[in-house]
C-alpha cells in the first residue's frame, strides 16, 4: 500500500479539479451512491473508507447534514484536502491508516467508499467486505462507488476503449492524460462485478444489488442483516 500512499500524496491538490474529466457521468455516478444510502438514524454515524479529499462525503452531507462523519484514508495529503473542505464542520474525524489492515471502528449506520477499494488485492477486497459488514449496525448499509473489470476480455477492452475516448474528449493536457493512464495501469486492480457481488453475499450482507453501472464504473449496495 505504500506505493498507493505515495501516488495519492503526489496529486492530492489536483484530485477534485480533474474528477469531471476522468469519471464519465461523474455527477450521476456520485448522485446514485448518495440516493441509495438510507438510514432512520437522525444523526447517523458514517464511515467513508478511502475518503480521499472527502468528495463523496460532501455530497452525502447534503442528505445527512447532522451525521457524525469518519473519513479514513492512507494518504495524509488527501485527508489534508478533506480537512480544508470540512474546516468549519463539527462531528468530523480523520483517520490516516491502511484501511485494508487497520481497525474500522464502529458500529456505523452507513459505510461508503468511492474509487478506492479497487486498488486492493482480491483477497484484501474480500476480507474488507467482511470487516465492513461487522462494523455496521444491524440493518446498516454499505455503498461502494467503484470500478469493476469486464466479465470477459472482450468487454474489458470495450470498457477501456470507452474510457480512453472520454479522457481524450476533455480538456486534460497530454501530460495529465499520460499520468492518468500510468496511474490506471499501475494502481488499478479491478475485479469482476459478479465476483464482487458474490463476496458481499458471502460476507453476510443481505439485499445485495447493483444500482448503477456505466461500463467500468459501478455502484453496489449491501445491507447487513
Amino acid at each position: 500500500m505504500e506505493h498507493i500512499r505515495q501516488a495519492f500524496n503526489r496529486f492530492a491538490q489536483d484530485y477534485d479539479a480533474q474528477r469531471d474529466y476522468i469519471i464519465p457521468e461523474m455527477r450521476q455516478y456520485y448522485g446514485t451512491a448518495v440516493w441509495v444510502m438510507e438510514t432512520a438514524a437522525p444523526k447517523p454515524a458514517i464511515l467513508d473508507v478511502g475518503a480521499g479529499t472527502g468528495l463523496l462525503s460532501a455530497f452525502l452531507l447534503e442528505k445527512f447534514p447532522d451525521a457524525h462523519l469518519t473519513l479514513m484514508d492512507i494518504s495524509e495529503n488527501m485527508l489534508d484536502e478533506a480537512k480544508k473542505r470540512f474546516a468549519t464542520r463539527p462531528d468530523t474525524e480523520y483517520v490516516i491508516c491502511d484501511y485494508s489492515r487497520s481497525e474500522l471502528g464502529g458500529p456505523y449506520d452507513l459505510v461508503c467508499s468511492a474509487l478506492s477499494i479497487h486498488h486492493l488485492s482480491p483477497e484484501d477486497k474480500r476480507r474488507l467486505f467482511e470487516r465492513i459488514c461487522l462494523a455496521l449496525k444491524p440493518g446498516g448499509m454499505f455503498v461502494n462507488a467503484d470500478q469493476a473489470d469486464g466479465e470477459t476480455p472482450y468487454f474489458r477492452q470495450r470498457y477501456l476503449d470507452y474510457w480512453n475516448d472520454f479522457l481524450r474528449s476533455g480538456p486534460l493536457t497530454e501530460a495529465q492524460h499520460a499520468e492518468i493512464l500510468k496511474r490506471r495501469d499501475t494502481l488499478d486492480r479491478n475485479e469482476k462485478l459478479s465476483v464482487q457481488l458474490t463476496w458481499l453475499k458471502e460476507a453476510g450482507f443481505s439485499d445485495v444489488d447493483i444500482v448503477y453501472k456505466n461500463r467500468t464504473f459501478i455502484v453496489t449496495v449491501a445491507r447487513r442483516r
